[in-house]
């Protein structure tokens, strides 16, 4: 099949999860024979379209104002014209035969005006990888007021999205449950996140433990974006917490809303068992992973939508334990607790999380086997393969 994958930021460029996962699927989907065009958008570029090829996958970067790591009126403003700045770009390029299927992710929600041109001149089926509920966790956090028309202007280009597609995929089914409830006209299904099965290789680059003097540190680990949706107070008043065990250090790496407030926080409850470093590229990142000991995420209490970190499978992939907080009934919870692939608590649950920080520090064997039955949990649940499998199903 000839596929077009849509996605708002991609490598090698790119330092998140989705755009690792992307690139994943891209690389699965030509191993198992099919062509792939990565569309995507390239701030500061100046031609309309640049084409380049990375393992193979061809990528069409199209000129866009800048997206991430922006204020969030110039952000909204750059994203609402991501469908306009592609169309520009590639429409000369694009024939009845380019592509049998497109694949698209969000966020971000403004490809839906891209994906339905797409569709109506290929005459080919679509598939929407939707990994977040925007704008409802915003609303859900109180940063969108319910029923202003700022809702209603994202509501409006969501909604837009989700008609273009064939078919939805959901990391979960509690988020199929919770999704059908607002939209049940849909056509759902679960698509699990994904990642390589391959740990990172013999390193390279200076070890981060002696750049940092970290040596014989156990180190708690969160790396990805820091923002609203994560509530990293909550990490870094476990880090408060642990200061009295000094075999413990927490490093957070990455970008994001909320990165001064962590380094405020560090400052005003004087953490010496904390670092902040800022994003680095992919290479680096699975080099830091083979390094630390235990893999942190957290996820913001007032959430209704029950997301699935894509930062968890890097740490599965390397094999570490995981240590986290969800919001209420979010099955991520019971699915790592019950596999015994680490602690998960519902936000909030200072003393229970603590208690779990607390066993992981004083006990290496308990690590050991929560990080191999992480591993395994990835295998059975999260492989790329095991999501190339589901998309295929639907848009064959």
């Amino acid at each position: 099949m000839r596929l077009a994958l849509i996605i708002d930021d991609y490598l090698p460029q790119s330092t998140r999860v989705g755009a690792k996962m992307f690139h994943e699927l891209a690389c699965e989907l030509i191993a198992q024979g099919h062509s792939v065009t990565v569309i995507t958008p390239k701030d500061s570029q100046r031609q309309l379209l640049v084409k380049e090829t990375l393992d193979n996958v061809s990528i069409w970067r199209f000129s866009s104002g800048k997206i991430k790591d922006v204020g969030k009126v110039k952000r909204a403003i750059n994203e609402s014209l991501l469908s306009f700045h592609a169309w520009r770009a590639i429409s000369t390029e694009v024939t009845s035969n380019s592509f049998d299927a497109v694949v698209y992710y969000s966020p971000s929600i403004f490809f839906g005006s891209l994906v339905k041109k797409l569709k109506k001149r290929c005459r080919c089926s679509s598939y929407l990888v939707l990994r977040d509920l925007f704008p409802q966790w915003a609303v859900d956090a109180g940063m969108i007021r319910s029923g202003s028309l700022i809702e209603k202007y994202f509501r409006y280009f969501e909604h837009q999205s989700y008609q273009q597609a064939d078919t939805i995929g959901l990391m979960s089914e509690r988020n199929v449950d919770v999704f059908k409830i607002e939209n049940p006209q849909y056509p759902l299904q679960v698509l699990r996140n994904w990642a390589s099965l391959v740990p990172c290789a013999l390193k390279t680059r200076k070890s981060y433990r002696e750049k940092l003097n970290l040596q014989d540190k156990v180190i708690y680990f969160y790396g990805g974006n820091i923002g609203h949706a994560q509530d990293m107070t909550n990490l870094v008043r476990l880090a408060r917490n642990m200061q009295s065990y000094e075999n413990v250090h927490f490093l957070f790496v990455g970008q994001g809303d909320e990165v001064e407030l962590i380094n405020a926080l560090s400052q005003q409850w004087q953490l010496s068992n904390f670092s902040y470093l800022p994003s680095v590229d992919q290479e680096e990142f699975k080099q830091l992973l083979s390094e630390v000991d235990v893999g942190l995420f957290s996820l913001a209490s007032h959430h209704t939508a029950h997301n699935f970190p894509g930062k968890l499978l890097g740490y599965m992939v390397e094999s570490l334990p995981i240590l986290g907080s969800v919001n209420e009934g979010n099955d991520l919870r019971s699915l790592v607790n019950d596999a015994n692939a680490g602690f998960i608590h519902v936000n909030g649950e200072d003393d229970a999380l603590l208690a779990s920080a607390v066993a992981l520090c004083t006990d290496c064997k308990l690590r050991v086997e929560m990080g191999n039955f992480a591993y395994k949990l990835l295998c059975d649940e999260f492989s790329v393969k095991a999501a190339v499998t589901t998309i295929l199903s639907e848009i064959n």
